[in-house]
């Protein structure tokens, strides 16, 4: 796998955000429509206490993703009420297209006193392609359970073969690395299906292997079909250190399969790695594959995790690959 960098192609400072959004545009994935692609991502507000909250806007791109036909003026899912899974944001989201609906898995995420933060998936549908999404009840469609004890975040879906398969990412642990230091999460990639994207089979299992250590990061898997394989990206990062050192911050992983379940590892293939300088010199992260036509793109963050926005890169080359 060979990609050719196309550069930053949305920076949120150059465009008017939704509300009181402002900064960031992280996690951007893609809804492929007849004359655009739409390309949702998490932006950021403060509340009146001066923290974080996290929304759900779009930008539209033509289908040679090289020009900008308009950004979403609203919100395109509301935060969930008080004591709500997804009361404090949403990031990111993953839409699937299905006749004349998309299916929206969203991560939502909820301050927590003793750790920064949990989260759970959550379900919403769209009937006007995409613009807006209703949820299909307060709660998550997959949370914390026996094997996976918190951090249940996300997902990535395909719908292949009269079944739903979901790649996502569960937390194993939170630590402190230091003793000066807040408590630091771990977490790695499982896998589940569903018959009707709802009610979900899953085992609890690590499905891709370990490159840093027991305690690596991994992060927002997407796959692609290409011939005969299924390839996944994903980012991968330390689970200490990673904020101010660049070695050990955010870097694209990669793994193939042939039957969705899995998966070999090897990063050296992943054909993509950040630049000698500028916007994704220090960190590369949340890439998200797609195909437009007769291409395939990757779009993913750079440097502090998407404040800068995200860039685009295309697949030069492939070649078949064996296990």
């Amino acid at each position: 796998m060979k990609w050719q960098k196309l550069g930053l192609v949305f920076t949120p400072t150059d465009h008017k955000l939704p509300g009181n959004c402002f900064g960031f545009a992280q996690s951007p994935q893609t809804l492929v429509l007849d004359d655009r692609v739409r390309v949702y991502f998490s932006t950021r507000e403060q509340d009146n206490t001066g923290k974080f909250l996290s929304h759900i806007a779009y930008v539209d791109f033509n289908l040679q993703m090289n020009t900008i036909l308009a950004v979403s003026d609203q919100p395109v899912i509301a935060l969930g009420g008080l004591g709500c899974f997804d009361e404090h944001g949403i990031f990111p989201i993953n839409v699937v297209k299905l006749e004349d609906k998309v299916l929206a898995y969203t991560t939502g995420w909820n301050r927590k006193v003793s750790v920064s933060a949990d989260a759970s998936i959550g379900l919403a549908i769209s009937t006007d392609h995409g613009k807006s999404f209703e949820k299909v009840g307060k709660g998550p469609v997959l949370s914390a359970s026996l094997k996976e004890p918190f951090l249940v975040a996300d997902a990535f879906v395909i719908y292949e073969a009269n079944r739903y398969h979901m790649w996502y990412i569960y937390g194993t642990k939170w630590q402190k690395f230091a003793e000066d230091a807040p408590p630091d999460r771990v977490y790695k990639i499982a896998y589940a299906s569903s018959n009707d994207g709802m009610h979900w089979q899953r085992d609890g299992k690590q499905i891709i292997a370990d490159r840093v250590n027991e305690d690596e990061c991994q992060a927002l898997p997407t796959v692609i079909k290409i011939g005969d394989l299924y390839h996944m990206y994903f980012c991968y990062r330390h689970a200490y250190g990673f904020r101010t050192n660049s070695d050990l911050a955010y870097r694209i992983g990669y793994a193939y399969s042939a039957d969705l379940k899995s998966w070999t590892r090897n990063d050296s293939l992943a054909g993509i790695d950040v630049s000698g300088e500028g916007w994704d010199s220090k960190m590369q992260c949340y890439p998200h594959v797609f195909r437009v036509q007769d291409k395939v793109y990757m779009l993913y963050n750079g440097n502090e995790f998407g404040r800068h926005g995200f860039g685009l890169a295309v697949l030069e080359q492939s070649a078949p690959l064996t296990s």
